[in-house]
């Protein structure tokens, strides 16, 4: 164990043996952190917070602060960390407003600089979030979901699965699984094709689900009748998650980006016919 003489250890804390804790970080009492994990200059572990195996948390991290919330219950969920994660500087990661109700990250995820995971998210493994990002109290995010930079995501809202979200988006309803939100409008404009193919993808599975995206998006058919035919048609293969993702909807879903109904593209004559209307009609 690698313990700097300026770092504050409670007695109480539960450190494995080759835990290394670097200059002014505090660890509290209660907290739990496990083999070969790595706690940076003035980073703060707080009471109720577990860390699993092969983590690491760069300066200023503060994992397991108390929830931001007018009505604090007397007794707080943990936080729960499971292995290989990297938060990086500034990170704050609150705990649960419930016993039986913790925070939750999985595994091998990346927390960028100033990322705030609120009470009660659920992160799930391979998810990056860049910098600024702020994910309100009960966000959920499911697997290899990337959230780009300065992202706000709304109270209750759910990521899914492989989804992208473009920089400075607003999430205020639910993301489905496979797309890409664009940052400027925060609405869906295609699959995250790249991020699928990096997953490793097959063509197959990537047809499919170009097929589903379509029937939802694209079809012209009334929401309750796309879901009907949705559930018929892949309830199986990867495209099966859109299923599951959309059943289980309480916020609303993001729709896809369009082109407004009435808009019209003015395409550009020669610049010598131009020039020749505008000389006419000056006189």
């Amino acid at each position: 164990m690698k313990i700097h003489p300026l770092a504050v250890v409670s007695p109480q804390a539960d450190l494995a043996m080759d835990v290394e804790i670097g200059p002014f970080a505090v660890i509290e009492a209660g907290a739990k952190i496990g083999e070969g994990c790595k706690i940076g200059s003035r980073a703060v572990i707080k009471t109720g917070t577990r860390l699993g195996p092969h983590n690491v948390v760069f300066e200023g991290a503060i994992l397991g602060g108390l929830p931001q919330h007018l009505k604090m219950p007397e007794t707080l969920g943990d936080v729960v960390i499971g292995a290989r994660n990297t938060f990086r500087e500034n990170v704050t990661v609150h705990r649960g407003m419930a016993p039986d109700h913790p925070t939750v990250i999985g595994d091998q995820n990346l927390f960028m600089v100033n990322v705030h995971v609120a009470h009660d998210c659920v992160v799930g493994n391979n998810v990056i979030v860049a910098n600024n990002t702020m994910l309100a109290g009960h966000v959920q995010i499911a697997d290899r979901a990337y959230i780009s930079g300065a992202v706000g995501v709304h109270q209750f809202c759910r990521i899914g699965r492989n989804a992208m979200v473009g920089g400075q988006a607003h999430i205020v309803r639910d993301v489905p699984p496979y797309v890409s939100i664009d940052g400027g409008s925060s609405l869906i404009v295609g699959l995250n094709q790249v991020g699928l193919r990096r997953s490793g993808f097959a063509d197959a599975d990537i047809l499919q689900l170009k097929a589903a995206y379509r029937l939802i998006y694209r079809s012209g058919l009334t929401w309750n009748n796309a879901m009907a035919q949705l559930n018929r048609e892949f309830n199986s293969g990867a495209a099966a998650a859109f299923c599951e993702f959309f059943a289980s909807g309480k916020r609303g879903f993001t729709p896809e980006r369009r082109m407004p109904p009435n808009a019209t593209i003015r395409i550009r004559h020669d610049f010598n016919e131009d020039e020749q209307q505008r000389r006419a009609a000056a006189g």
